[in-house]
């Protein structure tokens, strides 16, 4: 039973309360959803390319973005072939360069 006129949400009722219950409003266009990352990244693809080919031992490409396990995985790998493992660094910046790739959050890269 909704509250009477005179009463509101919270306040007793004829010995009852019970108030309409609320709902998630429909979809706007425009507005964020929950979920899911809006606009675009603040990193730009060049600098994280450049990074992962001239210091991707180091994860430094991955780290910019804010992918931090995979920047310290990176780092162990390459410590742990005594440097073979950079590899993986140089293919990760030329990937990010044509590709381009994503922050932390999800957003895309920027161009420039």
């Amino acid at each position: 039973m909704v509250p009477s006129a005179g009463y509101r949400c919270g306040q007793p009722a004829s010995g009852s309360l019970m108030c309409p219950p609320m709902t998630t409003p429909p979809y706007q266009p425009g507005y964020p959803q929950p979920g899911y990352p809006q606009g675009v990244s603040d990193k730009t693809k060049i600098v994280a390319g450049l990074l992962g080919i001239l210091l991707g031992t180091f994860g430094a490409g991955r780290f910019y973005t804010g992918h931090t396990k995979i920047a310290v995985l990176q780092l162990i790998v390459s410590l742990a072939t005594c440097g073979f493992g950079a590899l993986w660094g140089v293919i990760d910046g030329i990937l990010i360069l044509v590709n381009g790739g994503t922050d932390a959050q999800g957003r895309p890269l920027r161009d420039s």
